[in-house]
């Protein structure tokens, strides 16, 4: 059975790729009811993780719980340790179990159509356009190791693209087959500029901002009822949550002509109002405007627009042969979302008619091998290596690729780059970041994400000893020919091999 995974912030949903139909898949929760998602949720229940539905009712009786976790492998990487109740877990250890328990869901607890739960699940995944190397391949390897064959993975916009295509392909012609895609989900927000043209899709260009969405919205909806409460006092983590799932309730019930909402406190106990805080929503809109607009500053980046007015985001899209603004992701169902679309790209609109469900039927599309687009993706932000100079007396980046670079289509050579040079020490120690943007004097700007160090022996006597017992110094003689190949696949993920050249000695790493 062929599936596209949707792996979100706060929901992950599943779609079907099924005789060329491609529904999201409808869960049941343990209280027998049915959903079209799994809550990203894990909990520690009786000294196990338990995640999604479980892992909701668990923590509503009291359980540790972590929520939002995808956040914490975009920020700190797949070996990054955290604590759920009695248990430390690193975050690639955490996404495998929740896939693992994903997949039973799947084929135990849903409606996956009939016969296809004793076949192997193939996958098409997501991750965030701004994802880096090594969030790129945690995902890819937690698909694996629960039980997924991964056909391919995609960005999250370009999936949406796919969606858009297939849904809306009498708007795209010869002169406007361009769609931006504004995706804003639980975590994450995405924009991208694609060129679909026949069964092809060209990523233009992408942006996003790795900490923005429905969390967000939630947290500030919170703050604003606490504020109003006058209360100050520190919260207990499991009632903070508490607090915030109710905040998330209240968001989602606001419509177009909602004006006042109240949220309720009493999960504070004593410390909590007698009744429920009562909120002007156009307060409310005021305080996530800076959220929104931010946003825009991203989508206006993707299509060249100057600024994120209404006349230079309309230009633009008229310059770049846009088709249609396709909005998707689940936290663009607050109306203030749509309000500021329209009002900069008016009748140019297209809302998903599930917009929390578009990645994971994009995916479902791409799984179709009768359907299956060739997905051209770039790099969405520099990516380089810290290097010596001045023998030792100063720091310079190397840009190994930069941002905008194509990476390979599916089925092609991975795109390659090298670099060659004579060692000067007996171990090298290379400090991989990748960044948003490049300073005048070519330093890492902007929004900056660090890899792990790697470190390789490049004198022959260090060969064979642990790393981390040998001192970093320089070589008394001339050191050995060092190459280095950057090797990229197509879902973005980057591998370096370092190779002695003089006498072949070489280790891969993934980044």
């Amino acid at each position: 059975m062929r599936l596209g995974i949707d792996l979100g912030t706060t929901r992950t949903l599943v779609a079907a790729s099924d005789r060329g139909n491609y529904p999201v898949l409808a869960f049941i929760g343990t209280g027998g009811d049915a959903f079209e998602y799994v809550p990203t949720v894990t909990a520690e229940k009786d000294g196990v993780l338990v995640h999604g539905f479980e892992a909701q009712e668990a923590a509503l009786e009291g359980a540790p719980q972590l929520r939002s976790w995808k956040r914490l492998l975009a920020r700190h990487g797949p070996e990054h340790l955290v604590q759920v109740g009695a248990i430390e877990v690193t975050m690639l250890a955490l996404a495998t179990d929740f896939l693992r328990a994903l997949r039973v869901a799947i084929l135990e607890r849903s409606n996956l159509p009939g016969g296809a739960a004793t076949a192997a699940l193939e996958a098409v995944v997501s991750v965030p356009a701004n994802a880096h190397s090594s969030q790129r391949w945690a995902t890819l390897e937690a698909f694996r190791r629960a039980g997924f064959e991964v056909l391919r993975m995609v960005n999250e916009p370009s999936a949406a693209g796919i969606e858009f295509a297939h849904r809306h392909r009498s708007t795209l012609n010869s002169r406007r087959e361009n769609v931006a895609v504004y995706d804003l989900g639980g975590g994450t927000f995405d924009a991208a500029l694609v060129c679909m043209s026949g069964t092809r899709h060209d990523v233009v260009s992408t942006a996003g901002v790795q900490e923005l969405g429905g969390d967000d919205f939630d947290r500030v909806l919170l703050e604003m009822a606490l504020e109003k409460a006058g209360n100050s006092m520190a919260i207990h983590p499991s009632v903070h949550d508490a607090l915030l799932a109710e905040c998330r309730s209240v968001k989602e019930g606001i419509g177009a002509s909602t004006r006042r909402v109240t949220v309720d406190l009493s999960a504070l106990g004593t410390g909590a109002p007698e009744e429920p805080v009562s909120l002007q929503v156009g307060d409310y809109y005021e305080r996530l405007r800076p959220w929104i607009e931010q946003s825009l500053e991203a989508l206006a980046g993707v299509l060249g627009a100057e600024t994120h007015s209404s006349r230079d985001l309309e230009h633009a899209a008229s310059e770049a042969g846009v088709a249609g603004l396709y909005v998707v992701g689940g936290a663009t169902a607050l109306p203030l979302v749509a309000r500021h679309l329209r009002e900069r790209f008016g009748r140019r609109v297209h809302r998903s008619p599930h917009p929390a469900g578009a990645i994971a039927m994009g995916l479902a599309i791409e799984a179709d091998s009768d359907n299956s687009v060739a997905i051209c993706e770039r790099f969405t932000r520099h990516l380089g290596v810290f290097r010596e100079a001045e023998s030792g007396q100063s720091k310079v980046f190397d840009r190994i690729f930069a941002s905008g670079t194509p990476m390979p289509v599916g089925g092609e050579a991975p795109l390659v780059a090298t670099r060659t040079y004579r060692a000067a020490h007996n171990v090298g120690q290379l400090r991989f970041v990748e960044c948003a943007g490049l300073s005048d004097r070519d330093e890492p700007t902007g929004d900056i994400t660090p890899h792990g160090t790697i470190q390789f022996p490049y004198a022959r006597a260090a060969r064979g000893s642990p790393m981390d017992t040998l001192t970093v110094s320089r070589l008394d003689a001339e050191g050995p020919r060092i190459e280095e190949r950057y090797e990229v696949d197509a879902a973005g993920v980057v591998a370096v091999t370092i190779r002695d050249l003089d006498d072949g000695f070489n280790q891969r790493f993934t980044l």
